[in-house]
């Protein structure tokens, strides 16, 4: 059941989610940075692929943000920072309810076959 397609893109959604929180941190961390440029996290459209092909497994890729930049050259923009930390935080809550779900599942599973 662990091994099913749809376990194994909860579980990259999850990888890809962590990620994507990491670079968030490390973005609003460096807000008042010279040169730094902000981190974008992507695995969506490559995970959307990999369930079509019947895998689901994806690694997160990371870019650099192409937003215009600041006179210091650091392009972070808090607000951008704080809404994507948001709907990160709950899309990660979701796929962890579904994951939690699977086990659920599982468990009732097992002890109805005793």
């Amino acid at each position: 059941m662990f091994d099913s397609v749809s376990s194994l893109a909860l579980q990259s959604a999850l990888d890809g989610l962590a990620a994507r929180q990491r670079a968030i941190a490390d973005n609003i961390a460096n807000v008042n940075t010279p040169g730094y440029t902000a981190k974008r996290v992507l695995f969506e459209d490559s995970l959307r692929a990999a369930v079509s092909a019947g895998s689901g497994t994806v690694r997160p890729a990371e870019a650099r943000s192409l937003e215009p930049t600041q006179l210091n050259g650091n392009n972070v923009n808090l607000d951008t920072e704080t809404v994507s930390n948001i709907d990160t935080v709950l899309r990660y809550q979701f796929a962890a309810q579904a994951v939690g779900g699977e086990a659920a599942a599982l468990r009732a599973a097992m002890r109805s076959t005793s």
